[in-house]
C-alpha cells in the first residue's frame, strides 16, 4: 500500500476529498482518464476568456458553509444567471416571470398573468397527466408550454414530449414578479479566473496522474491504496453485470469570433425543435469581459452510447431501479467510496457535489 486513497476522477468531488485528506496528512493519488484536471468544470483560457469547455457552470447555493468553503480557493464575482429564450423571432426572459408574461401577452399585473394561465389550464380539461406534455400543460398552460418548454425539452431528451413520462417535470416555477434571476439561492457567482484554478489549489499536495484509465490501472496496481474513491460510472465499476444505465450526452461546438459581443448575454436558449442546438453560451459575459474577441459554444444534446461522455442520468423508472441495484452492490464494497454524478447516478449541482464530498470525508474520519 503506497497511498491511503486512490481517487478516481480529478473533478470536484475527488478534488474536495483529496484536499481534505491531504490536509490531514493522508497520502492521496488522483487519477483521471482525461488530459486535464477539473472534470466538467474545466475552463480553457482563450484570449483571456475562461471558456467552460463542458457547458456553463454557475455556482449557486443557499448553504453559507459551502459558499464560504469554495471562496477559500477563488474570489467569486456577482454574476446573476438571467438567460434569454429565443422562439422564432421573439425573445423572452427566463425563468418564467412577469417580464416573460408581459412580453407574451402585453399585460402588466400579476393577476392578469395568473388569470390567463389559469384560463388556459381550465380549457385543457387535463385530469391525471399521462405524459410530460400533459403535465407541463397542466402547470403553465398552452402558450408558455408551446413557446418555451416543448421544443427545448424534446431536444434535451431526443423524443416527443408525449413519449416522456409525466414525473420528469415535477414543477415548472412561475414567478409573478419582475425578476430574471434564474436561481432562488442566496449566494451565486462565477470564480474570477475560472474553475480550473480552484481544482488546482484543491489538489496541491496530492499526486496526480492524467490520461490514466482506472480499470487498466487497477489491473496493474491492485493494492496501491488502502481505499478507493470512485467517481466514474457506477455500472461500469461492476462491469455492467445487471445492465447498462442510460445517459443523455451533449456535443459542444466552440467558436472564436473576431468581435467584442455576439449575443449580449451569457446564456441564450433556443426553444424551437427545428434548431438543433439548445443554447449558445458566450463565455466572456460570465466575468463581464471587455476583450476584443469572443468565444461562443453551441450545445447539441444527443443520445449516449457506451464509450461516449455521459452527462445527464436518465432518471426514469427503469434506470432508477437499475441504479438502485448497483447502489446496493456499492454499499458492500468496504474499501470503495462511490461519489459524484456518475458514481451515484444522480444529477448534482456543484454545491451539492462539494457538500457530498465533505460528508464522505466526515464519514471516513468517524470510521477511523
Amino acid at each position: 500500500m503506497q497511498y491511503d486513497y486512490l481517487i478516481v476522477g480529478a473533478g470536484l468531488f475527488g478534488a474536495v476529498f483529496a484536499h481534505e485528506m491531504t490536509k490531514q496528512g493522508r497520502k492521496c493519488l488522483v487519477i483521471d482518464k482525461r488530459d486535464h484536471i477539473a472534470g466538467n468544470i474545466y475552463c480553457e483560457n482563450i484570449d483571456d476568456i475562461h471558456v467552460h469547455k463542458y457547458g456553463a457552470h454557475i455556482f449557486h447555493t443557499s448553504n453559507r458553509a459551502i459558499w464560504d468553503y469554495v471562496n477559500q480557493f477563488a474570489e467569486f464575482n456577482h454574476y446573476i444567471n438571467s438567460p434569454v429564450a429565443v422562439y422564432k423571432e421573439e425573445l423572452y426572459n427566463l425563468p418564467f416571470n412577469m417580464n416573460t408574461f408581459s412580453k407574451m401577452w402585453g399585460i402588466q399585473t400579476p393577476q392578469e398573468a395568473k388569470d390567463i394561465i389559469a384560463g388556459q389550464i381550465a380549457e385543457l380539461h387535463i385530469g391525471e397527466p399521462k405524459n410530460l406534455e400533459e403535465q407541463a400543460l397542466s402547470l403553465v398552460g398552452r402558450d408558455v408550454y408551446e413557446k418555451l418548454v416543448k421544443g427545448y425539452t424534446e431536444k434535451q431528451w431526443g423524443r416527443d414530449c408525449k413519449e416522456l413520462p409525466a414525473f420528469i417535470i415535477k414543477r415548472l416555477p412561475l414567478r409573478f414578479v419582475y425578476d430574471n434571476n434564474y436561481f432562488n439561492d442566496r449566494f451565486q457567482g462565477i470564480p474570477m479566473g475560472g474553475y480550473t484554478q480552484i481544482v488546482e489549489k484543491m489538489l496541491e499536495g496530492a499526486e496526480v496522474l492524467l490520461r490514466t484509465d482506472y480499470f487498466d490501472f487497477r489491473r496493474k496496481h491492485p493494492d496501491i491504496a488502502e481505499k478507493t474513491v470512485y467517481t466514474g460510472m457506477l455500472d461500469q465499476y461492476f462491469d455492467y453485470r445487471h445492465g447498462v444505465l442510460e445517459y443523455r450526452s451533449v456535443r459542444f461546438e466552440h467558436e472564436r469570433l473576431e468581435m467584442e459581443n455576439f449575443q449580449g448575454n451569457a446564456v441564450v436558449n433556443y426553444t424551437e425543435r427545428d434548431i438543433p442546438y439548445t443554447r449558445i453560451i458566450e463565455h466572456k459575459h460570465f466575468e463581464f469581459g471587455k476583450q476584443k474577441t469572443t468565444v461562443i459554444s453551441r450545445e447539441y444534446p444527443s443520445e449516449w452510447h457506451q464509450g461516449e461522455e455521459p452527462y445527464y442520468p436518465v432518471n426514469d423508472e427503469r434506470n432508477e431501479a437499475l441504479a438502485e441495484t448497483y447502489r446496493k452492490l456499492a454499499q458492500k464494497e468496504e474499501r470503495v467510496i462511490f461519489g459524484g454524478r456518475l458514481g451515484e447516478y444522480r444529477y448534482y449541482d456543484m454545491d451539492k457535489v462539494v457538500e457530498a464530498a465533505l460528508d464522505a470525508v466526515s464519514r471516513e474520519n468517524r470510521g477511523k
